[in-house]
Parts: structure tokens; C-alpha cells; sequence
């Protein structure tokens, strides 16, 4: 029995490696993705669909919807920019996905994530969580990776050094030190992939080493 699924936030890290996988499983017929403009090749199992994050039309109907929606103050150019994609997009998303028929929602947080937390970005995070439980998923994963490792565009060289040194110092990090470890974006569209097929009601969430874990090839 085959899904449709919708993602939004295809062009991201773990967005395009989430894409790419949706295409080449076949337990998916139809990839729905959410984009701003148009951003990929034609595909027989992809539709792409243009939109306004602010003002979303009716979806078709689906069954599985990933959200990877994301950005930083830097790129955004405020916090209030920042909220506006990291909260109020991921939660119109979500209520987009539902009124489709979505039962399942996999979404791309942040390792320390907490409404009450003192930090902005982790704050907003939280409290997108919070937002999404809200909704009434009968499944809900939500993702909070620590440093995410891949081929970033932008990357700046200083940027390319830093991540070389974090996966450098991941190996050394055990126990409670685990969930900072840095994390392959592929690893993560996996993991998000395999949890929609884990038949697991209620809200689910995931660090980077329990991440690994899910990713891992099957047995």
C-alpha cells in the first residue's frame, strides 16, 4: 500500500536529501512539494507546488506531510523574520497538512528546544513544538539534531572549518554528551522517513543519537 506525501522546506539541507528519498522510495506514489518557486527537475512521482507560506491554498490530499522549514535571524534579517518562517510557517503547514487528511507529521527542530528557554532560536522552537501538539496528530516526530553535517552552499570557509572540527570531536562525545554530536542531514530525511512507517500514535521526539539509530540500515 503506497502514501502520498507532502514536504515542505524541500530545498534546505535536510530538505533536498528528504526529497530525494521520498522520490526513490516506493512506498510513496506522489511527493508533494511546498516551494516559493519553482526549484526542481520534472520527476513522474513529484508535484510541485508554488506557494505563499503566509497563505496557504487548500492541499491535495495526503497522508504523511515532513516539514523542514527553517532559516537563522542572520539569514532572516530579524527575529521577528525569524519566528515568522520557524513558527507561524511550520504551524500553517501543519494545519494545511491536517485539513488534507495528513496523519502523520515529521518535523525538523532543534536540539534544545524549549518554550521556556532563555534563547531566543531555542524558545521559538519550542514553542512551535508546543503549537504542533496542539493540532491533534494522530502521530507526531518531531527531530531536534544537533550540528548538522553536509554540503551547505553558503558555507563560508571559516563556516567549512568549524564543521570539520565538530565532526573531529563528535566521536569523543558519550553518554549525556551523546545528543551533541553532529548529525548527516541524510541520516536525518532517513530517520524522518522511517519514523512515518513506525506506526507509533502520540508525539515522538528524536535527538541526534536515537536519530543515528533509525537511519541505520535494517537488519
Amino acid at each position: 500500500m503506497t502514501r502520498t506525501a507532502m514536504l515542505a522546506g524541500a530545498t534546505g539541507l535536510t530538505g533536498q536529501q528528504l526529497l530525494k528519498q521520498l522520490l526513490a522510495d516506493a512506498r510513496y506514489a506522489e511527493v508533494q512539494a511546498l516551494v516559493r518557486k519553482h526549484a526542481f527537475a520534472p520527476h513522474a512521482k513529484l508535484s510541485e507546488h508554488i506557494v505563499d507560506f503566509a497563505a496557504l491554498p487548500k492541499l491535495p490530499k495526503i497522508d504523511d506531510a515532513f516539514c523542514c522549514l527553517g532559516t537563522t535571524i542572520k539569514m532572516a534579517g530579524s527575529k521577528a523574520a525569524f519566528r515568522t518562517v520557524d513558527f507561524d510557517y511550520v504551524v500553517k503547514v501543519a494545519r494545511a497538512a491536517k485539513k488534507s487528511g495528513a496523519q502523520r507529521f515529521m518535523v525538523m527542530s532543534s536540539l534544545g528546544a524549549n518554550s521556556k528557554s532563555s534563547i531566543f532560536y531555542s524558545r521559538i522552537k519550542g514553542e512551535m513544538e508546543e503549537a504542533l501538539q496542539e493540532l491533534g496528530f494522530a502521530e507526531l516526530h518531531i527531530f531536534q539534531p544537533s550540528f548538522l553535517v553536509g554540503n551547505r552552499a553558503e558555507a563560508r570557509p571559516s563556516e567549512r572549518f568549524g564543521i570539520a572540527a565538530f565532526q573531529l570531536i563528535s566521536p569523543l562525545l558519550f553518554g549525556p554528551a551523546r545528543k551533541y554530536r553532529a548529525i548527516e542531514a541524510t541520516n536525518v530525511a532517513r530517520a524522518m522517513i522511517s519514523a512515518a512507517w513506525l506506526r507509533k500514535s502520540g508525539t515522538h521526539v528524536y535527538l541526534s543519537d536515537e536519530i543515528q539509530k533509525m537511519a541505520a540500515p535494517s537488519r
